[in-house]
């Protein structure tokens, strides 16, 4: 589950952890504490992503081919599962990106509607 800062449960639209974690790694491998961290800071500490959805999130995009994994030593020198996305993956990006541009569009027309 994704919560919002502040606010007692945040649960946004399903599949909505599996596309921000995807474009949380277009930029590059990471381990999952720093896919969670970076959601965080981009989303200007409004959204927290919970370990119980964000691993089990990563584990099934990697299960779907859209993200390889290979053990590594973390900035404070743990081992750590570090996550990168596929041709595949980055290809779901894309159109989960656009996607997500018309939902959101079109879920702003109707709020504005009188």
């Amino acid at each position: 589950m994704i919560r919002e800062e502040n606010v007692e449960s945040g649960d946004l639209l399903q599949g909505t952890l599996e596309m921000l974690v995807l474009k949380a790694l277009a930029r590059g491998p990471l381990h999952g504490y720093g896919v969670a961290e970076w959601i965080h800071q981009m989303s200007q500490q409004l959204l927290k992503v919970e370990e119980g959805a964000l691993y089990p999130a990563l584990h099934r995009l990697e299960l779907r081919g859209l993200l390889e994994a290979e053990w590594g030593a973390s900035e404070n020198n743990r081992r750590a599962k570090f996550y990168r996305l596929t041709a595949e993956g980055k290809k779901k990006l894309s159109a989960e990106t656009q996607r997500w541009a018309r939902l959101s569009a079109a879920v702003a027309f109707v709020m504005q509607a009188s």
